[in-house]
Order: structure tokens, then sequence, then C-alpha cells
């Protein structure tokens, strides 16, 4: 830890758990030590704020994908044994 206070988290934890600058981590005190997450969103954010912060992490140009297409892949995605972070 640093004299500041400041930790660093590892860069393949940080790409495992999908961690971007400037986001904020809850720190919860447990008895055998320290517990760092991701902080849930805020209810007081917009539906403009959350979707902006969703674009900026995924470059995807292309057009709006239909409700029923995405709800397809993701099903697919579950029969094929569950989502991969590490693909």
């Amino acid at each position: 830890m640093s004299e500041k206070g400041q930790v660093v988290i590892p860069k393949d934890v940080r790409d495992r758990l999908r961690l971007m600058p400037g986001d904020r981590l809850d720190v919860v005190e447990r008895p055998d030590g320290v517990l760092l997450r991701k902080a849930r969103i805020k209810s007081g954010e917009t539906f403009e704020d959350i979707t902006a912060r969703i674009r900026a992490r995924i470059d995807y140009r292309g057009p709006s994908v239909p409700i029923e297409e995405m709800s397809k892949a993701i099903a697919d995605m579950w029969a094929s044994g569950g989502p991969r972070w590490d693909r």
C-alpha cells in the first residue's frame, strides 16, 4: 500500500473483472481483511448515464439488434456452457 493508502490491483485481475479507470469499488471490512468489489449502480443514475457508460466500454458501430436476437444469443451461450470471460 502506498503512503496515500492506494492499492494496485494486478492487471490480470483487472482484465478478468473488466475493471476500467473510473470504476468505483466498495470497500468492505471483514474479520479476515478487506474485500474490494465493484460498486453497484446507484438508483439515482439515469438510463442515459448507464447506457453511455456501457457504450464507452463496447466498440459496436453496427445496427441495433432486436431483443429477440439478443435473447436467442444469450440462450445459445448458456446452452453451450455459459459465459467465458477468458475467450
